[in-house]
């Protein structure tokens, strides 16, 4: 599998602090890659990094095969960038906002309309980007982001802030770009959205990966204790162990059709990166 990124023992200080510490992970074509981590935690500065905004202390970075301290023109226009200080131009309209990108990035303005109709902004087309909730310009911001087709998206923390039906509307965005080809690096600290999303993630605290794989699969590999949940016929709920006693009474329930619903309690992301590292997401 092509690797569009690669770090491999990257480090940062900012003076006497640390805020990566031999740090190694891989970006895969066709995938979308989380950094799972609470503030502070060093995703931004990842990301500074990988394009060429930071230059790091020791370790290599590659983005499409190009060292990131060197990072030119044919390196930007394969890569799209979504952060909390990605502006826009508040006294330009929505239109106007991406036909100065289209421009400065030398696409066809043609294919802007079919851009605010995916993400739900034509009827804004014409309103001052000033105007724009901060749901609506999140959405224009990643329009901006995908104008050129970018083979690698940056997001960082997307749907921070944001109203869960407008997050939903930029997940389903995000799955179908990747459908259509599009990598994806994310950062988030929100651990609902990495399950949903990401292919694999990188659990990071304090500068480090302290786990890493697919969100599943690091899941179930904390998943020590193994725990059913079940809903029964009068609506009260039940939590059974892996054991012979439990799961012969499981099997009872089962038998005389109790059962309303059964569901395992393996561990989530969240109770993960909290076993690991003695701090929650927040």
């Amino acid at each position: 599998m092509t690797q569009l990124i690669t770090l491999h023992n990257i480090r940062k200080e900012f003076g006497e602090k640390v805020a990566l510490a031999e740090l190694s992970i891989n970006l895969h074509e066709g995938e979308i890659l989380g950094f799972l981590g609470p503030s502070g935690a060093g995703k931004t500065t990842t990301i500074k990094i990988i394009t060429g905004q930071l230059h790091q202390t020791s370790g290599e970075a590659e983005v499409l095969g190009k060292d990131s301290r060197k990072i030119d023109e044919s390196i930007y226009r394969q890569i799209g960038i979504v952060t909390d200080n990605s502006g826009v131009y508040d006294e330009f309209s929505v239109y106007d906002n991406l036909a100065l990108f289209a421009s400065i990035l030398q696409v066809d303005k043609s294919t802007i309309d079919g851009l605010l109709a995916r993400v739900g902004l034509s009827a804004e087309k014409k309103q001052a980007a000033g105007k724009l909730s901060k749901g609506q310009k999140q959405r224009l911001v990643l329009v901006r982001a995908i104008l050129h087709n970018p083979r690698i998206l940056f997001l960082d923390e997307p749907t921070s802030g944001l109203d869960p039906s407008t997050a939903k509307d930029i997940h389903d965005l995000l799955l179908e770009l990747k459908s259509e080809g599009t990598s994806i690096f994310l950062t988030t600290h929100n651990m609902e959205e990495a399950t949903r999303l990401c292919d694999r993630v990188a659990l990071l605290n304090e500068g480090r990966v302290v786990e890493e794989g697919a969100p599943l699969d690091i899941c179930l590999r904390y998943n020590t204790e193994k725990k059913y949940e079940l809903l029964l016929s009068d609506k009260s709920t039940l939590v059974l162990s892996h054991n012979k006693h439990d799961l012969q009474a499981l099997s009872d329930l089962l038998n005389s059709d109790q059962v309303e619903t059964l569901h395992s309690l393996e561990p989530s992301l969240e109770s993960v990166f909290l076993k690991v590292t003695g701090r929650g997401l927040q």
